[in-house]
């Protein structure tokens, strides 16, 4: 597996969406840091490890990335993913989250709620069934026992 692969999929997706774009949010607004930067600081952290965390089984687990053009080639369920089917974007919306509290901005979070939106949208529509075509009955059976978005309380041993 490509390092180059991996780096491409992480620039061009949680990397424009939970740097790039609020960069460009707060910087074109003049936010500064506000109370919120604590509590912010402690969702960036558990989304960031949530992100290293999901790529880094997709990599050595799936065989892929997390980019649609170059998706992975086994059906990851363990770690984060046997808690809730979507880790990875519950990563980016807790650094989204995180920079909302730290810069308290309207822009964020606007940005924040559009990010979940688009994900609501394509992950039934586009994402799941594209699952099931590739990974079947194993898939079906995940889907029917980890939720999308609201964690287990015990993890999912499939």
């Amino acid at each position: 597996m490509s390092i180059a692969r991996h780096l491409q999929a992480i620039l061009v997706l949680p990397f424009t969406v939970a740097v790039l774009v609020p960069t460009l949010l707060v910087w074109s607004s003049g936010a500064d840091l506000t109370w919120g930067a604590i509590p912010g600081a402690a969702f960036v952290g558990v989304g960031l490890a949530l992100v290293v965390r999901t790529v880094a089984l997709f990599a050595r687990v799936g065989e892929g990335t997390l980019a649609p053009w170059d998706p992975t080639r086994r059906l990851v369920v363990l770690g984060p993913y046997r808690y809730v089917r979507n880790p990875m974007i519950s990563g980016v919306l807790a650094i989204l989250v995180g920079e909302t509290l730290a810069f308290w901005s309207g822009a964020l979070l606007a940005w924040t709620v559009l990010v979940f939106a688009v994900n609501a949208i394509y992950m039934p529509l586009v994402e799941e069934p594209d699952l099931r075509l590739r990974f079947g009955a194993d898939y079906d059976r995940y889907r029917e026992n980890v939720r999308r978005w609201v964690p287990r309380l015990r993890p999912w041993t499939g």
